[in-house]
């Protein structure tokens, strides 16, 4: 064998065992252009095999002749032309690399070699075009490999014809290549084909760019740049049995075509919030995605093929039970037909074993495969509650805004109750305007939702309205008790030039434990219902423990003033037993209500901070609908509308408008009798009372104003 000049990369003819050489025996014209045009490189100390770079492959045919393979690595030209390789025939592999100086192969380089069954073209950065047609007439043709060029455009690989089953093309590392065209793959190959194309520059595959080809596998990963797939890309193809889309940006999958997957991977691929209908995937056993709530889809998923062989083996499970421990699966054939009718059949042994589809990752207790409100019940009760806190605390703000008597600290802190109340009727109004749009198909809308900006502006009305209305109702309750116990000394009386830095003091520290999730101290991505549920960081338990703290601690001051305020007016000479009735009865109602409302946070925070649920995500739905809000619904008739005073400035709003003229004017005739009646009794009245006798009447009167709720000041 004669041996080529040390470092010089040229293709020679390897001589048979006999000392012959096979194929022609001139040199092709890019071995030419090479041995003229290129000096060798300087030696580098290894041997002269080694620099060589050749690879040999003994391959035997039926008349004893022996092949090879050729790398030709650091080629030292900047052109491979047209026929370059011409009557190379007996050739199955060749392999460019590691050359910095190649920049074009022009059309027909790789021209009818018929026994060339591997090429690779690798690592050529400068590389920048590959003429149309340069790879054509390849009959045995296995294995193309492009990977880590400069190429811009997809190359040219539709005249191929390659006649290999399992046809594989390698297209990877091509920073450059933004499109697959379509009809890209028409003519490559007429068996089966893998196609391996990432770490690409893609940002769109066509339409039809899979037309004319038998899938195997579809391997689209790492492409970080693709988005667009177009909905009819695998229009006249068959396949893929196998796609990997991970790591790109694909907002969405083709709805044609993916009735052959079997195989779907989509790690990593955190744009593709949505999948086609579930009904698409009918072939679909593994799936490896993103996100958990997509495997809802997969979740009772119908396997059954509407076949007619289904229709004869639908029992078959029944069967397999029964013959399980039989000596052969003939014997279970024979249970379901006669001898006759399987003659002639082949035994299908795997038939009884079912076939389950596998999904990853698996929806954990925060997110289960269910809608927003798990229950029908919840859809009506939620639609009913928040249109109720809507509107009842709007009519509160309404008439308290607009009214023209004179804004006192009682007014003032029942405005602010009132808006945080309305702000929980408006996350109630989210949820279930979510709820009825992705009923039944949540698993699509997940991602959207919970990464989403409406998700975060729910939770932050929730948190934020649920604290304020925690606040001001503690606030309002100290107030009520601070009037009764110093009802004589009217210079400790609250002002509203007191009150309203309370009520700021309230506002920030409410807006402050609404914004913490937005910056990364927990989260309002964890469930459905965005609440703060995440803890997986220190930081995020503290704020889901202060939440805890702060909502117990208001909790224990409410009953203790009002527990206070009762035994403070419960005197035998002030009024009778059925007036005590009456004051631990409504006292109950309110105690009851704000236990209502507070309990679901308590469970909520425990189960978050501590991450032991002790309750599942689907039954604190329950509590979110029919106990979280009930302060936001019974707070505006509690404390305003069920008043004598509300509704008498109800009413004369009312008349401003044209209507109930005539039950204003009873008010104000009322209202006109009791300023005389208070005027005569002021002037006249009898000086007998005793100092003790007039303390008792002043706790009485401003009772009656927490018995009946008004939160306001009678002229």
């Amino acid at each position: 064998m004669k041996k080529d000049t040390v470092g010089k990369p040229t293709i020679t003819q390897l001589p048979t065992p006999g000392g012959h050489r096979t194929g022609n025996s001139e040199s092709t014209p890019l071995i030419k252009s090479l041995a003229t045009h290129c000096p060798p490189p300087p030696r580098t100390g290894q041997s002269a095999d080694a620099e060589d770079r050749t690879v040999r492959v003994k391959l035997q045919e039926g008349d004893g002749r022996w092949l090879r393979s050729r790398s030709l690595t650091y080629l030292p030209v900047k052109v491979i032309p047209p026929q370059a390789f011409r009557g190379l025939n007996e050739v199955m592999k060749i392999e460019i690399s590691q050359s910095d100086s190649l920049e074009r192969i022009e059309a027909n380089a790789f021209d009818s070699l018929l026994n060339l069954s591997e090429i690779l073209i690798q690592n050529t950065k400068n590389l920048v075009y590959i003429g149309p047609g340069a790879f054509t007439h390849l009959p045995r043709l296995k294995y193309l490999s492009i990977c880590n060029t400069g190429i811009q455009t997809f190359p040219d690989v539709t005249k191929i014809f390659s006649s290999e089953f399992n046809f594989i093309l390698e297209i990877c590392d091509n920073l450059y290549i933004t499109t697959i065209p379509g009809n890209a793959f028409q003519g490559m190959n007429n068996e089966s084909i893998t196609l391996k194309l990432y770490g690409n520059g893609f940002k769109e595959v066509q339409s039809h760019a899979f037309n004319g080809t038998t899938l195997i596998s579809l391997e689209l990963k790492e492409n970080v740049h693709l988005e667009k797939m177009h909905n009819e890309a695998f229009w006249g193809a068959s396949g893929p049995s196998v796609l990997d889309i991970s790591s790109t940006k694909l907002q969405a999958l083709p709805s044609y075509g993916l009735e052959s997957i079997q195989t779907l991977i989509a790690t990593s691929s955190y744009s593709l919030k949505k999948l086609p209908s579930r009904e698409k995937f009918t072939n679909l056993l593994d799936a490896t995605l993103t996100y958990p709530s997509h495997c809802c889809a997969f979740r009772n998923l119908p396997t059954k093929e509407q076949n007619f062989s289904f229709s004869i083996f639908e029992n078959f499970s029944k069967q397999c039970e029964s013959t399980a421990r039989k000596p052969n699966n003939e014997t279970l054939y024979s249970a379901i037909f006669a001898e006759s009718e399987l003659s002639g059949w082949d035994y299908d042994y795997g038939f009884c074993s079912p076939k389950t589809l596998r999904c990853a990752p698996e929806p954990d207790a925060f997110n289960p495969c269910e809608d927003i409100m798990g229950y029908d019940f919840l859809r009506v009760l939620i639609w009913l509650i928040n249109i109720l806190a809507i509107m009842g605390n709007l009519t509160v703000l309404l008439v308290l805004l607009t009214s023209h008597y004179k804004l006192t600290v009682p007014r003032f802190l029942m405005c602010n109750l009132s808006f945080a109340d309305f702000c929980m009727g408006l996350y109630l109004l989210l949820i279930a305007s979510v709820d009825s749009q992705t009923r039944g198909q949540y698993y699509n809308y997940a991602i959207d939702w919970q990464t989403g900006s409406g998700c975060s502006a729910a939770g932050f009305f929730t948190v934020f309205a649920s604290e304020l209305s925690v606040y001001t109702l503690t606030v309002i309750t100290l107030e009520r008790w601070h009037t009764i116990t110093y009802a004589v000394q009217l210079d400790q009386k609250l002002r509203l030039r007191h009150a309203i830095p309370i009520m700021l003091g309230g506002w920030l520290f409410s807006t402050l434990i609404a914004v913490l999730p937005l910056v990364g101290v927990s989260n309002y991505i964890k469930v459905s219902i965005c609440l703060p549920m995440d803890v997986e960081t220190t930081l995020s338990q503290v704020y889901v423990l202060t939440i805890l703290i702060f909502n117990v601690v208001a909790f224990i001051i409410i009953c203790a003033c009002y527990i206070k305020i009762y035994f403070a007016v419960q005197n035998p000479e002030l009024m009778a037993t059925n007036k005590d009735t009456k004051i631990a009865k409504k006292m109950a109602i309110l105690i009851f209500t704000d236990f209502t409302c507070m309990a679901p946070i308590s469970f909520f925070a425990i189960s978050a901070a501590f991450k032991v649920p002790l309750i599942t995500v689907t039954n604190s739905k329950v509590l979110l609908v029919l106990f979280y809000p009930i302060n936001s619904c019974a707070n505006p008739f509690l404390y305003a509308i069920f008043t004598k005073a509300f509704q008498r400035d109800f009413f004369l709003l009312l008349s401003k408008f044209g209507c109930c003229k005539h039950r204003a004017e009873l008010y104000r005739r009322k209202e006109f009798s009791a300023y005389n009646s208070k005027c005569k009794n002021g002037y006249t009245g009898s000086n007998k009372a005793s100092q003790s006798t007039l303390k008792l009447s002043t706790l009485h009167c401003q009772y009656s104003a927490v018995l009946d709720k008004t939160c306001y000041k009678m002229y």
